[in-house]
């Protein structure tokens, strides 16, 4: 038994030179695999069932790859559809799909997978006795409850590769799926062929991220690996990239609290044991050990409006100023405070060049020569949160510190408008594990036509 994936991009409109695409296919692949969705942006795309990326961009790539699986007779797998991978986004890639197929001139089955879950069926299960737990053991959402759910805007379920086996048993050209594991899309077809679960879903982590794991690494190139027997081989297709012992070990701590563990639903990959050997194209894997769960869990994700968003972004080189910039930036909330209350939004602070990426837990706090400041300000309406970062602008750049020599302002803005609306903020209201019955139970299955 011998399995031939292909991972042309890490994320679906992150695009893929169509040489890699041709190499890819002189290789025989047996599926094409494709994840489009990512919860690293943030809860936004969720909440307001945006495509994380531009749907042209998905368009282009779906109208190659489409291609390409015609071509070679074998399926193209989409999983995480149009980013976060709800029904909206389902539905926009499947629009895209359609104009790609139409721009071919080809009438194609699809196979497509929801995994949105109800509110109402998620309350009454709530309500009934399920036990859900936070996805994160940091996270303070605590336990799951009801007012978790009646938050979010929507709510999906990361299902598991059965999933996408599941369409591939109906013989399916191309399935879009919504949520599920990233590995789904490349793990799927060799376990439905006999492969072992711990090579596949170990070769299928590694071929999520496209030609991230090969030096020099790229989310925007290709990645084959081979399955077969008690190993994989995996390696780039593009000549100019290579993979090494070292790129792909160390691939195993992207996204990982352990690196030794790989969590899908229905068990876990081992890598305690694995061994990573040069085979002169690529490198050659063994000793990924599938461990099965007790109980089968499945994340649920969702996402609820915290409110509306103004940002301001400033900037400044005067060394008197950044020296004081700690108590001005108190004086500027107190000030605020006293105009508008204190209740029905809040302002977050960052400070870039100083600890703008890890705030209080910067470990090397230096001196700055120059910063950026970041004025985030969230509130219930847009017209208090447009105030309320007004506030902060005009009071941050007039605030007359001890020793300052010019009253012409203490803030440069890059951008006009300084003060700019972001629409509505979002917040993970949902981040928990529970059970899952069985494996398909958090997905609708059904089938479109697209193309003419």
């Amino acid at each position: 038994m011998e399995v031939r994936v292909y991972s042309p991009t890490a994320i679906l409109g992150y695009g893929f030179p169509l040489e890699s695409l041709e190499a890819a296919l002189r290789l025989e692949p047996d599926v094409i695999g494709v994840d489009a969705g990512s919860t690293d942006p943030g809860p936004y795309y969720l909440g307001e069932g945006e495509a994380l990326v531009p749907i042209e961009a998905v368009e282009r790539d779906l109208r190659h790859l489409l291609r390409a699986s015609l071509r070679a007779g074998v399926p193209l797998i989409v999983g995480s559809a149009g980013g976060a991978g709800a029904k909206p986004h389902v539905d926009l890639t499947l629009r895209a799909l359609s104009r790609a197929a139409e721009r071919l001139g080809v009438r194609v089955r699809v196979g497509v997978a929801y995994t949105d879950v109800s509110k109402d069926l998620l309350l009454e299960r709530l309500e009934a006795g399920l036990q859900g737990v936070a996805a994160d053991q940091n996270s303070p959402l605590g336990p799951l409850r009801p007012e978790h759910v009646l938050a979010s805007t929507r709510i999906v379920a990361q299902a598991g590769v059965e999933v996408v086996m599941e369409l591939l048993r109906a013989g399916y050209q191309v399935i879009v799926a919504g949520r599920v594991v990233d590995v789904a899309p490349f793990a799927a077809l060799p376990i439905l062929r006999g492969a072992d679960w711990g090579l596949a879903v170990h070769a299928a982590k590694i071929l999520e991220c496209g030609a991230l794991a090969a030096e020099p690494g790229s989310g925007s190139d290709g990645m084959m690996a081979i399955i077969r027997g008690g190993e994989f081989e995996v390696f780039p297709v593009n000549p100019a990239r290579k993979a090494t012992t070292f790129s792909v070990a160390e691939h195993a701590l992207y996204e990982r609290r352990d690196p030794f563990r790989e969590h899908i639903p229905g068990g876990y990959v081992d890598l305690s044991s694995a061994s990573y050997e040069d085979s002169g194209r690529g490198v050659v894997v063994r000793g990924s050990r599938w461990v099965e769960a007790a109980r089968r869990l499945v994340k649920l994700e969702g996402a609820g409006v915290a409110g509306y968003r103004v940002v301001v972004i400033a900037a400044s080189r005067d060394p008197g100023f950044i020296r004081v910039l700690d108590t001005v930036l108190e004086e500027t909330a107190r000030a605020v405070r006293e105009l508008v209350g204190s209740g029905g939004y809040e302002v977050y602070i960052r400070v870039y060049g100083r600890d703008g990426v890890m705030g209080p837990r910067e470990p090397r706090p230096v001196p700055a020569h120059e910063v950026a400041i970041l004025i985030e300000a969230v509130a219930d309406t847009p017209e208090l949160a447009k105030r309320v970062a007004a506030l902060y602008r005009s009071t941050l750049l007039h605030y007359g510190w001890p020793g300052r020599k010019t009253t012409a302002g203490n803030l440069a803005f890059p951008l006009s408008p300084s003060d700019l609306s972001a629409g509505r903020a979002y917040r993970w209201t949902v981040w928990h594990l529970v059970p899952e019955s069985y494996p398909l139970e958090n997905a609708s299955l059904g089938e479109v036509i697209v193309g003419g």
